[in-house]
This record gives structure tokens, C-alpha cells and sequence, in this order.
């Protein structure tokens, strides 16, 4: 034992935890010393609070109530994790968790070596040496993402193991592989033990055949503990023959009640020659992957007839295809002598089907669940509340009938999607792993429903499963691996072929011939040989504070994450380029090209020449002439003309009679700034005519001895593309980068790799700033192709000081992805974390930074926030020096501003980024 775990014989003691999500009590007052130097495993099924107790072991959840010291000191202490974290390993559920896909076997193993401090040649023999061990050796190359299950899980114990750790937490690290690779797992774990017996490791799982192989077992129940000892104590002090057996008898007697072993009557023959389910060659192809290759089985009417294989094999899609939701590439399938259709609604209606996955309306009680689906299968009207209420009453529902599916246990909603499935009275069941995560009473109840609808009913039941003693209840069976059925007979006849003793060997056995074991040679080979290549082992290193290794391996992973992901480097490399000209172009405070028409009731030369110097103006194009106010109103509401000029009769003789003439201007104010324009153009070219017809009048010019001369700096011609091209080129460089790097954070999040953040030695800011890095490089990339776009295309030069618009630039987008990482540690999804950039983004910049109305002409807090927000400043920065010709001197107070704005944004992110999961 290292000096921390040394301190006696337990390697972690528990003092009345407990732990809350919200309402639901995951933990109740767990008092539990865990013994060290042994195999320990936590058995029940999911909710009872396996995972959660081992997150807390693992320190990556806070310990809300109770005491944990694990290796020695209190694991609530960030002072300890830190010490111990070296020490401790932790697998989380799910197949690959804290693997990211896109990297190879090598990338995955490297990463982690360099967040615990290894060098390149300390990293490479222990990569070498681990993948030896476990046969991934020659998939170095291999994406994570296309490894089988077992390989994965394979990958993460490597992952695990890659600093030696005395204390390795792995919770259910072999649900939805296949037996051989689950048999693999557990030899390499054995191994790995025998050359490092020190070495305590606690397990969760739901299989009770993996944990009579343990030394120390505690049993969980809603939240608390049963009982703990041996595997041989427990059968003893419960007096059973098996681990399943004896959990049933220690579970509250609340829940045993009514329970009957499950037995499984004989299939009657009823002389049919005909088949409920037929599949044929069927195949299913995605791009060149093939899902399900040519599966062929045949299923009486009546039969359980059981699909056994891992995740990934082939189950779900080859349901799917016989559902009707997946048209098949290759083969055929039938239901009662009928070619699946995914357009025949009536062979569709005589099938029920229950996904592996619940997938019923958490928003509607379980009786509107059950009415919504019977109308969703056509059952005729009169007959739906008689079927509701059979259904309610057959699965034990109808005190429950007005509760939400969420507010149950996993078990009552499983009987519930079955009761929906049969609802509508189908002839075929077809149900996808229906009884994962529940406990062995809720799943033995539930094949009571089973043998019912199938002895008494005669409904054909195809059921996939892990268990193998489920397995062993259907009536026939086919084992599949990847895509391929390797054979289908009874139980009892499979293991008879196999000359197996149980189930489980002889489909290794199957495996092995199917090629699933050709690494199992490779493996003796390194068992034989550990001997004398024992796991490279280095004197441990304590756990810095800050470390420049760590933040750049995080930097050099989301690299190359970003580059094999073809719509986020896209957008990170085009997404800025592509608004600039869409903005840069469609963005325009340019008031011409407008339409006009002319209701000329006087028809004389006077009210055409009127409408002549309107029409020679290079703002307005002519349009038809008017005919009437209905033709007026009906163009106007259409869009087709902004201005309406009425002309009234006797115009021409009332202006020669110097009589008071008044002319209507309708103009469209929908766009009230382009109204006000509008009607600024026509008072000019209004007061432009009264001139010229005084001067042909009188004969005399109109002059005043004052005059102004107005001269436009910056933008002579007063266009919109040289203001604005500076000004939406800051508001690219804030948006884009932002939403890139809140997505990189939060997809952490909904993975389950966060999990590497909470449990290896990175720091809050090591992994924000190193996840930070590739975006900062790809926006200062995108930084100076704006530029030339701005300069080449929009023909808006540089007149003042690049080197200070760069260096602005460059302080602005690390503010502006240091927003991206504010936004992403306060949210826990991609759709959150992007609205909430594009709330802290846009709308203020659009707003409060001076891209359309300048800032001081803002009141009240919208004139504070635009002084000191530093988009703002980076818009007078754009500005000053695309279009004033300024330099440093001009600008460094608001290059001052946006480099303090820097360290606040960063520490607001890393301080709002939670080291452990609450």
C-alpha cells in the first residue's frame, strides 16, 4: 500500500451520507467502511444510488451531508482531492464516457497521460505496456468512436490505469458488452491485480453472475444498504443458491410482497404451419457500415422467441426493420405472410412495440398516455375506455392512472410503455432490452405479463435482452454479433452444441468462432509474460497547482476534436466570412433606389414637371401613375411604392395665382428612420422647385450673402459599406468565437467527459484556457481575412495603425471567447449555453456598442453599459482606424478597458465552473 492508503485496512470510510437531486433522496444516511487491497462491488439495479456513492468516492460529486474520508482524509476537502487524485481512478457508466470519439486509441491514451504529469517516454511505455495487455495494441490508430463496446470499455480501464492508481472506481463497466468481452474485462482486471495487489477496486453492477466473483460485496436498495460481506457469507446468511436469490430475500418485505418465482409452461404445438415473424437475408446498410447482416429466423405464433448480443450488434436495427420504421437495404421480412411496409398502417397495427428507451409523453398522465396512443392505432372509439381500463387494471396501474411517468419508479414504467404497447390488442410483441436497470422482482413480475400474453393470449413475443437468465426463458433464441445471427435454437440446445454448462459459455464459445477472440491468444501471451513486464511503475508526483502540460494537452485535444469535425471547423473557419458579407451587404443605412407614383389630378405641364423634378432626383424611381386613393392604399400595403405624391386639380392655376397649394406626400412609415428620410428628400427637392420656378418667374436668382458648405470627413460619399464593414467586423469577432467555445465546453457536459475535468488533476483554469486556445488562433485567422475582404472587396482601406486595430483584436477575442466559456459553465446544454451568447452577445452590441446610434446619444443605463461594455470601445477602435487614420495615442483608453475586461470575463468563467458535479 502507498503511505496514503496505508493507514489501516479500509481504503475508504462512509459516515451517514446522504445526497439529493432536487426531490429525489439518491442516498439515505449510508454508514460503510470499504475494505482495502481487495475487489469490492456495490449490486442492484439502476436508481439505487450505486453510481452516485461511487461519484462521491471518486470526489467528483460534493458531499452534501455526512462524512467521507477516502485514502485517508476527507474527500469534501479541496486540499485532499488534490493530494489523493493521483492516486484514484475513475470509470464512469456508459461505454466510453470519458473517452472523446473523434481522437484515436493513442491520442485518447496520450491525452490522459499528460494530464497526470507523464513525459513522452514515461507515456510511451505505458501506453505500450497497457494495450499489449488488453489487445488494443494494434488499433492504436483506431477512433475511439469505432471501437466495439468491449473494446471501448477496454480503452477507458487503460485510461484508468495510466498513473497507477491504489484506489480504482468502476461503475458498471461491462452493461452492453458481450459475454466473451466481459469475460475479457475481468481476466484483465484479475491480472492487473496479481501484479499490483495493493490495489483496492470497487465495482457497480446489475449482473449478479459478475459479482460472485468479488471478495466483498454490499447490496443496494433505494438508496441504502442491505447488507454487505462475501459472496459466500451472503448466500449463507440468506440461505440461497444464487446472488440474485439472496438480493430478493434481503429487499423490504413492502416489496417482495406477492412475488412469484418465475416458472415458464411449455409452448403448446397448435398444429400452425404458418409463422408470426419471418425474416429472410435481411440486411440494413448505413453509408459502408452494415448494421445488420443477413439475419435469417423464423417465430411461431405464440413463441417468446429471444435476441441476445451486445450494444452495437445489430438487435434495435433489425427490430426497427420489422416495425416498419427501417426500410431494410437488403432482404426481406414478414408479419402473418405480409411483406413489412412502412406505409401499411394495418400489418403495422397488429404489432406493439417497446423501445429500449423510454419513450412515452413525460407531460401526459399514464391514463392520457394510454388514451393517446389507442387513438394514434385507429381503436374504434366505443372500445377505447374499455381497452384503457383493461390495461390499467392487467399491469397494476390503476391507483396510478393520473400520476406523471416521471414521478415513478423505473419498474411501473416499464409495465406502463408495456401497457401502451398492448393497448390496441396486437398479435406481435416486440421488446427492445424492456427489462434493463430494473430490479429482479420488477423484472421477474414483468415476464409474468409475458407468459401470460403469450401462454393464455397466443401473442408472439421477440424480446432482446442481456441477462442470460432471461435469455434462458424464451422458448428459442438467437445469439447475434456484429450484425450476424451465429446461431438460433433453444437454450438448453445451444449450450447442448456448444458442450457448455451454462448459456454464457456457450456463447463465448460462438464468439470465439465468429472471431470475436482473436486477441484472446495475444492475451495468454501477455499473461504468461507479466511477469516480466510488469506495468511501468514511477514514483507518484504530487498534483500542481497550475501546470503548463495540462492546459496545453487540453488545448491540443480540442484541436484536434475541432479539425475531425467537419460543421464546427467549417464554422469556426467560414462562419465569420460568410456573415460579414451577408451583414456587410444587407446591412445598409443607404435611404435610395425608392419608388414613388404620382396621383396627378390636375394633368396639366405645370404638375407634370412637378413630378419630373421628383423623378430626376438619383433617390426615387418612378413607378406607374396612380388612379385613385383604393390604388394608392393597395400598392402601398403591397410594397411596391414608399412614396405617394398627390397632385391636386387646378394646381397649375392656383400656383399662378399665388394661391396657397397644398401637395400630398403619403410615404410608407412601417421603417420609421427611412420615413424621416424620405420626407427630408422630398421637403428638399419640394424647396429646390419653389426656386427654380421663382427664377423663371422673375428672372432673378434667389442667393443669400451666408451660405454653408458642407464637407463630409471619413466617408465623403455617405456611404453605409465603409461605417459599417468596421463596425459589424467587431461584432463577428465577439459572436462567432463566443458560440464556438460554449459549444466545446457544454458538449463536455452532455458527453459525460466533463468527467475528466472532475477527476485527473486539471485545474478550472487549465481546462477553460486550454479549451479556449485553438478558438483564440482560429478568430485572429479569421481576424485577418476579414480584413482583407474588408480592404480588397468592400474597398474600405486601412488608414490608421494595424498594428494597434491587431493588437485590440487580439485582447477582444479573448474577452469575447472567455463570454463562450461564461456561458457555457453557467449552463448544462448546447441550446442553452447558445441562446444565452446570443442574449449576451448581440442584442447588446447591436444596442449599447454605437454599430447604428452612436452611444452618447443613449440615456440612463443604456448610455453606462455602452461606456464601459468593450465592444464599444472595439467598435472605436474599428472605426478609428479603418476610417479616421488613428493610432495608439488616439485609442489606448479603449485599448485599456478591453484589456481589464479580459481577466474579470476569465474570472468569472473559471469561478463559475464547478471543479465537482453538484
Amino acid at each position: 500500500m502507498t503511505a496514503l492508503s496505508a493507514q489501516g485496512t479500509i481504503v475508504a470510510d462512509i459516515q451517514q451520507v446522504s445526497l439529493k437531486y432536487g426531490k429525489t433522496q439518491a442516498l439515505k444516511d449510508i454508514s460503510l467502511s470499504l475494505p482495502a487491497g481487495c475487489m469490492m462491488g456495490l449490486i442492484g439495479p439502476d436508481g439505487v444510488g450505486k453510481s452516485s456513492l461511487l461519484a462521491l468516492l471518486a470526489g467528483a460529486k460534493v458531499v452534501q451531508q455526512g462524512r467521507l474520508m477516502v485514502l485517508g482524509g476527507d474527500i469534501a476537502d479541496a486540499k485532499h482531492r488534490r493530494k489523493v487524485c493521483p492516486h484514484i481512478a475513475y470509470m464512469p457508466q456508459g461505454l466510453g464516457k470519458n473517452l472523446s470519439k473523434t481522437l484515436s486509441v493513442e491520442e485518447n491514451l496520450q491525452f490522459v497521460a499528460r494530464l497526470f504529469g507523464h513525459n513522452a517516454a514515461e507515456s510511451r511505455k505505458r501506453i505500450d505496456a497497457l494495450t499489449k495487455s488488453t489487445g488494443l495494441y494494434e488499433f492504436l490508430d483506431r477512433p475511439a468512436g469505432k471501437l466495439s463496446g468491449g473494446m471501448k470499455q477496454k480503452l477507458g480501464l487503460c485510461c484508468s490505469l495510466i498513473h497507477d492508481p491504489d484506489f480504482l472506481i468502476l461503475d458498471e463497466p461491462t452493461t452492453g458488452v458481450d459475454p466473451l468481452a466481459r469475460a475479457q474485462f475481468w481476466e484483465l482486471i484479475r491480472r492487473i491485480r496479481s501484479v499490483r495487489p495493493q490495489m483496492s477496486v470497487i465495482v457497480a453492477t446489475a449482473y449478479m453472475d459478475e459479482a460472485q466473483g468479488f471478495d466483498w460485496l454490499a447490496m443496494m436498495d433505494a438508496g441504502s444498504i442491505l447488507q454487505t460481506g462475501t459472496p459466500q457469507e451472503l448466500l449463507a446468511q440468506t440461505d440461497s443458491h444464487s446472488l440474485e436469490e439472496a438480493y430478493i430475500k434481503l429487499l423490504p418485505e413492502e416489496k417482495k410482497q406477492g412475488y412469484e418465482p418465475v416458472v415458464i409452461p411449455p409452448l403448446a404445438d397448435d398444429g400452425s404451419d404458418g409463422y408470426a415473424l419471418e425474416a429472410q437475408n435481411l440486411t440494413v446498410k448505413f453509408g459502408d457500415f452494415t448494421a445488420v447482416d443477413h439475419v435469417n429466423f423464423q417465430i411461431r405464433r405464440g413463441e417468446i422467441f429471444g435476441f441476445l448480443g451486445s450494444n452495437g450488434c445489430g438487435k434495435s436495427t433489425t427490430m426497427k426493420v420489422l416495425t416498419g420504421l427501417l426500410e431494410a437495404s437488403e432482404g426481406q421480412a414478414w408479419l402473418f405472410g405480409q411483406s413489412v411496409q412502412g406505409s401499411d398502417i394495418a400489418t403495422r397495427r397488429r404489432v406493439g412495440y417497446m423501445s429500449q428507451s423510454f419513450s412515452l409523453y413525460s407531460e401526459l398522465t399514464i391514463i392520457q398516455n394510454l388514451v393517446l396512443h389507442a387513438k394514434l392505432f385507429h381503436v374504434p372509439a366505443e372500445q377505447i375506455a374499455s381497452r384503457v381500463q383493461e390495461m390499467l387494471q392487467r399491469f397494476d396501474l390503476m391507483g396510478l392512472k393520473d400520476k406523471l411517468p416521471d414521478d415513478l419508479p423505473l419498474g411501473i414504467r416499464q409495465r406502463l410503455s408495456l401497457a401502451v404497447a398492448l393497448v390496441h390488442n396486437p398479435e406481435i410483441l416486440i421488446l427492445d432490452e424492456p427489462t434493463s436497470g430494473v430490479d429482479p422482482i420488477a423484472r421477474d413480475k414483468f415476464w409474468h405479463y409475458l407468459i401470460t400474453l403469450s401462454r393464455q393470449d397466443g401473442v408472439t413475443i421477440f424480446i432482446s435482452t442481456h441477462f442470460m437468465n432471461e435469455a434462458e426463458r424464451c422458448d428459442r433464441m438467437s445469439l447475434m454479433h456484429a450484425g450476424r445471427v451465429l446461431d438460433s435454437a433453444a437454450p438448453a440446445k445451444l449450450m447442448q452444441n456448444r458442450q457448455a454448462e451454462t448459456l454464457e459459455q456457450a456463447f463465448i464459445g460462438y464468439l470465439l468462432d465468429a472471431g470475436a477472440g482473436s486477441q484472446a491468444a495475444a492475451e495468454e501471451q501477455e499473461e504468461n509474460s507479466s511477469a516480466d513486464h510488469p506495468p511501468v511503475k514511477t514514483q507518484q508526483r504530487k498534483s500542481s497547482r497550475f501546470s503548463l502540460q495540462r492546459l496545453l494537452s487540453y488545448a491540443w485535444r480540442e484541436s484536434l476534436e475541432l479539425a475531425r469535425d467537419p460543421i464546427r471547423a467549417t464554422m469556426a473557419l467560414v462562419g465569420s466570412i460568410i456573415l460579414l458579407f451577408v451583414m456587410g451587404y444587407g446591412i445598409t443605412m443607404d435611404v435610395d433606389g425608392l419608388t414613388f407614383a404620382v396621383l396627378d389630378r390636375d394633368q396639366t405641364g405645370l404638375s407634370q414637371n412637378y413630378n419630373m423634378s421628383i423623378a430626376g432626383s438619383p433617390y426615387f424611381v418612378e413607378k406607374a401613375p396612380l388612379q385613385s386613393y383604393d390604388d394608392l392604399d393597395q400598392r402601398m400595403r403591397s410594397g411596391d411604392i414608399a412614396l405617394a405624391i398627390e397632385i391636386p386639380p387646378g394646381f397649375a392655376r392656383d400656383v399662378a395665382r399665388g394661391e396657397n397649394v397644398k401637395i400630398g406626400a403619403w410615404i410608407d412609415g412601417a421603417m420609421p428612420q427611412r420615413a424621416e428620410t424620405v420626407q427630408g428628400y422630398v421637403q428638399g427637392i419640394h424647396a429646390h422647385w419653389l426656386m427654380q420656378q421663382a427664377l423663371e418667374q422673375s428672372g432673378y436668382k434667389i442667393s443669400s450673402t451666408v451660405n454653408v458648405e458642407t464637407r463630409f470627413r471619413y466617408n465623403p460619399d455617405i456611404k453605409s459599406l465603409p461605417a459599417m464593414a468596421p463596425a459589424l467586423f467587431p461584432l463577428l469577432i465577439l459572436l462567432i468565437p463566443a458560440m464556438l467555445t460554449a459549444l466545446s465546453v457544454v458538449r463536455e457536459k452532455e458527453l459525460g467527459s466533463i468527467v475528466n475535468l472532475y477527476v485527473t488533476p486539471v485545474t478550472r483554469s487549465e481546462f477553460l484556457i486550454g479549451k479556449q486556445i485553438p478558438y483564440v488562433v482560429l478568430a485572429m485567422l479569421n481576424y485577418v481575412l476579414m480584413c482583407l475582404i474588408i480592404v480588397l472587396m468592400f474597398d474600405v482601406p486601412i488608414k490608421g495603425s494595424f498594428l494597434t486595430l491587431t493588437l485590440a483584436s487580439f485582447l477582444f477575442i479573448i474577452f469575447s471567447t472567455g463570454t463562450g466559456l461564461l456561458a457555457s459553465a453557467l449552463t448544462k446544454s448546447q441550446i442553452a449555453s447558445m441562446f444565452l451568447v446570443m442574449l449576451g452577445t448581440l442584442i447588446p452590441v447591436m444596442q449599447f456598442a454605437g454599430i447604428i446610434n452612436p452611444v452618447s446619444s443613449l440615456e440612463g443605463f443604456g448610455r453606462l453599459f455602452g461606456g464601459i461594455y468593450p465592444a464599444t470601445h472595439m467598435v472605436n477602435i474599428s472605426r478609428g482606424v479603418f476610417n479616421k487614420a488613428l493610432g495608439f495615442q488616439d485609442l489606448h483608453q479603449s485599448l485599456w478597458v478591453i484589456l481589464l475586461s479580459v481577466p474579470v470575463i476569465m474570472c468569472a468563467a473559471i469561478l463559475a465552473l464547478k471543479k465537482q458535479e453538484s
